[in-house]
């Protein structure tokens, strides 16, 4: 038997045992994930802790099949690294790096590849879990799909998975992107749909700049690109940022540009500068916003950087971080109130596919995705940036937001900020078919996703009021921010990005970095 899949039944064999000792004194645990993107704090050497941070591996291609048999904490780049030696994707990558694959699967994501495959979890044909009570079982979209869909988004609240069977397709070296400039939200909007309904499509996002300008990118998979044709790269120090670039060149041209972009450098186009968040972190350290101050701190520019900073600092309690789903004939309507409400931007625009069409597919926290009136698609926004500086006001923000999606008929993507009352956030989701699943599965004396996603609100408050305490170094401009670049250096965050190498080779492809 192959090294890694012996290793794979030890590791689970130790947290079976583990969770045996747990389920018998009936007390809950954390997970250690290990560093990465996806997945929230939590002490490795701490007494009720599971550590799961060694399955990191790909067990294997399938060719034949078009699968990849993958470890949850296998993060996007390992896993295109290792599918890409078969010329094969996965048929839905999120944006960042060290987005895991178990992550993924508990978190609803989704990318601009969702339009066509749905999220993260649409993807997975089945998934080893450990359950509470130590029991090691199998779980797919036909044997015991109760569990397999109450674990999904489900945000380890079921139980621990510990292996995924993620479907893959064919890949190819580029991306061709046309980008088309609209001047408005509602010109956006359609166009957005008009690329839905064309088959040949295979992703699709948009960014809007203003209320008077937005961006739709529509693309699909090639091989071949016109003869002269200068390609596009993203994920090079010397390269733009990517909304960046789009801006700078589309609006300048107000018609529709065609870009021939290397694969790797479409699916992580989004990880230097975290879309554009880390263009707040210039403002706040008092330093220019340029090509030149870009090149330079380029290693601290990168999403798993920039994240893992912001946390360690609590900056991030002080940003408002929201991802919503709307129904396409009230994204005009919701659109309105955002420019009015918040007026940040850019907005990410993002067409999801949620309904569920597999059959038995009606259990969990998601169940309604399984009802044949439930929208197809929604449109996401992402909507990210400083918030105001009094945390009253910051929560009645949050809260609006959360209360107008709920009025649409919306969904919110649980990795966002979550600051409902746990009354109102058991309105947006299926509580009978999540504690069916949790019953079921020996996992109800667990913490719910409801209190693994609220807001901590004392530790918001206290990282707001920060600011006022100049005793405390740490949490006074700039300091606080130093202090949160400091935890991301000493966590090997920022080491990783200075290790990585840049392909050499022509094509530039993601199996050719390490």
């Amino acid at each position: 038997m192959d090294a890694k899949c012996v290793a794979h039944r030890e590791a689970v064999a130790a947290i079976s045992k583990r969770l045996q000792e747990f389920y018998a004194r009936r007390q809950p645990f954390r997970v250690y994930h290990g560093s990465t993107n996806s997945t929230r704090a939590s002490e490795k050497n701490s007494d009720n802790t599971i550590d799961t941070s060694k399955l990191v591996h790909v067990l294997g291609i399938d060719e034949n099949t078009k699968t990849a048999l993958v470890e949850p904490n296998v993060s996007m780049n390992s896993l295109l690294k290792a599918t890409r030696t078969a010329n094969l994707i996965p048929l839905v990558v999120m944006e960042f790096p060290g987005i895991t694959v178990g992550g993924g699967f508990s978190g609803s994501a989704g990318e601009s590849s969702s339009c066509r495959y749905g999220p993260f979890d649409s993807t997975i044909n089945w998934i080893e879990i450990v359950l509470p009570n130590g029991k090691v079982v199998h779980a797919s979209k036909t044997e015991n799909p109760d569990l397999f869909w109450g674990a999904a988004s489900g945000f380890g609240t079921v139980g621990i998975v510990t292996l995924l069977e993620v479907q893959l397709r064919n890949a190819m070296a580029f991306v061709e992107l046309t980008h088309y400039h609209t001047t408005s939200f509602p010109d956006a909007r359609k166009k957005i749909q008009e690329e839905l309904a064309n088959p040949t499509v295979e992703f699709v996002d948009a960014i809007v700049f203003s209320p008077k300008s937005a961006v739709v990118c529509s693309g699909r998979l090639v091989d071949i690109i016109p003869i002269g044709v200068k390609l596009r790269q993203y994920l090079r120090r010397k390269d733009p940022w990517f909304y960046l670039d789009i801006q700078k060149r589309v609006e300048k041209t107000k018609k529709p540009v065609v870009d021939y972009v290397f694969l790797a450098d479409y699916l992580f186009r989004w990880d230097r500068g975290g879309f554009w968040v880390a263009k707040h972190a210039y403002k706040y350290f008092f330093t220019p916003f340029n090509r030149i101050t870009r090149y330079l701190l380029d290693n601290y520019m990168h999403a798993r950087v920039m994240y893992h900073a912001l946390h360690k600092s609590r900056l991030s309690d002080t940003y408002i971080i929201q991802d919503v789903g709307v129904p396409f004939d009230d994204a005009d309507r919701f659109f309105k109130w955002v420019d009015k409400k918040f007026n940040i931007y850019p907005i990410w625009l993002c067409p999801l596919r949620l309904r569920r069409d597999t059959p038995d597919a009606a259990h969990g926290l998601h169940a309604n995705f399984a009802d044949p009136n439930y929208p197809e698609m929604m449109l996401n926004f992402g909507i990210w940036g400083p918030g105001p500086s009094d945390y009253k006001k910051l929560v009645r923000l949050n809260r609006a937001i959360e209360k107008k999606v709920y009025e649409l008929g919306g969904n919110k993507t649980l990795y966002a900020q979550a600051y409902y009352t746990e009354e109102e956030f058991w309105k947006s989701y299926d509580r009978p078919a999540y504690d069916s699943v949790r019953e079921k599965y020996h996992s109800s004396h667990l913490p719910s996703v409801y209190d693994k996603v609220k807001v901590d609100e004392n530790a918001k408050k206290k990282a707001m009021e920060g600011s006022r305490m100049p005793v405390i170094l740490r949490n006074v401009r700039p300091f606080q921010g130093l202090y949160g670049v400091y935890k991301a250096w000493r966590g090997g965050d920022y080491l990783l990005q200075v290790k990585k190498k840049t392909c050499k080779c022509k094509c530039n492809c993601e199996a050719s970095k390490s």
